[in-house]
């Protein structure tokens, strides 16, 4: 068995004992020994510890893949714990690359792992990337996802895609090589705030687990065989989008093809570098545009206990609502908030609250265009920073 990732001086024989621990490995004729030899010898790199990630570092590190590089600069939150099965509760408040970490030594001692506890960026991709065979994309934001896409384009290594939300997940892998890139597939990102994070939208918690599941197996293919074979570009994601619905439990498949037009793949590449990612994405604020006024939890409750006439409107859905509600608040939803114009009095101030303070800003900006004239306030940090600085007997969720 050939492979165009692994080179064939790298591999070393296995010992007595890795060969009882990867025996059901050996006996499958797509793996083998020579299979099994490739994984670890090979080098992959998981961007990402959370929901995809967890899977990704525990099915990896179970395989044998010699070194796993974990990128992530987040601490574990009790909100991951029902999804990112890698972190458990004694882990809260610790670097996600130390959790992970460990969690890798007690699976498998024969693990070399590298640790990056920083956030990725045009700046050190590059350097961090250069020397893994394979990239696992387990992040969960538009601006990180181009930013891998490229360096895996100009290094020329195979990028595993992976995301998710609520119920609903994809998975391909994208090889310049041999096949499309992400940008193949999406051009350019949605408009900032159009897609909800998995924060504010929510997640089942088993989705990243099927999801996480499937790149690691697409790893494991791409180590084990040649990417550049077409028998196995053909078993491989390269080239299709999986699509997967954990509530209705359908998979659908999309052929992706290879744009000949793609600025960083194609014919005539337009891209030779990493670029500003959060420009790109249009998360850099513009300066032309009127800032958003915010008030913070303990200001609002000091004007709500002066007794100060203002309308507080609390814009999440009613199923949100049910968690935990907040004081005197007028429930108009997001996507309500212009038809229901009329009943804003503009004489009085209006602070608007979601769950974290991003989906308010777009509820204020919306009612801008619409023509309103009276003054908005959006609650910054939303109800979550009500309930961790004002009232800490409601639930931050």
């Amino acid at each position: 068995m050939s492979s165009g990732i692994i080179e064939d001086s790298r591999l070393q024989d296995l010992s007595n004992e890795e060969i009882g621990r990867y025996s059901r490995h050996l006996l499958l004729p797509e793996v083998g020994l020579d299979g099994q030899k490739r994984l670890k010898a090979s080098r992959v790199l998981i961007v990402g510890t959370g929901g995809l990630g967890a899977p990704l570092v525990l099915y990896l590190a179970a395989a044998g893949v010699g070194t796993i590089g974990i990128a992530d600069f987040d601490f574990v939150e009790e909100s991951n714990l029902q999804r990112q099965v890698i972190h458990g509760t004694r882990d809260i408040g610790r670097p996600k690359v130390a959790s992970a970490k460990d969690k890798i030594r007690g699976i498998n001692p024969h693990i070399h792992v590298e640790t990056y506890n920083t956030q990725l960026s045009s700046a050190n991709a590059l350097e961090i990337l250069k020397d893994y065979d394979v990239v696992v994309d387990g992040t969960d934001n538009y601006q990180t996802r181009y930013l891998v896409n490229d360096a895996c384009v100009l290094l020329n290594i195979p990028n595993v895609y992976g995301s998710i939300f609520q119920f609903e997940g994809q998975a391909s892998v994208f090889y310049a090589k041999a096949g499309p890139c992400y940008r193949c597939l999406y051009p350019e990102p949605p408009p900032p705030g159009l897609v909800p994070s998995c924060a504010e939208g929510g997640v089942v918690g088993v989705l990243p687990g099927i999801v996480g599941c499937i790149q690691a197996n697409e790893v494991i293919k791409l180590i084990v065989g040649s990417a550049e074979e077409s028998a196995n570009v053909a078993e491989s994601l390269i080239g299709r989008l999986l699509l997967f619905d954990a509530w209705k439990m359908k998979f659908r498949e999309l052929k992706i093809d290879k744009d000949p037009h793609c600025p960083i793949c194609g014919e005539t590449p337009s891209i030779h570098e990493l670029i500003d990612y959060e420009q790109f994405c249009g998360l850099k604020k513009n300066t032309e545009e009127k800032p958003v006024e915010t008030i913070t939890a303990p200001e609002l409750k000091q004007r709500m206990d002066k007794g100060d006439s203002i309308q507080i409107i609390d814009i999440r859905e009613p199923h949100e609502r049910a968690i935990v509600k907040f004081p005197q608040a007028k429930a108009i939803p997001l996507g309500q908030m212009v038809r229901r114009i009329g009943e804003f009095d503009p004489a009085v101030d209006s602070v608007f609250i979601c769950k974290i303070g991003q989906r308010s800003i777009f509820a204020i900006r919306a009612l801008r265009e619409a023509g309103y004239t009276g003054r908005l306030l959006n609650l910054k940090d939303g109800l979550n920073a009500w309930a961790r600085e004002v009232d800490t007997t409601l639930p931050v969720y």
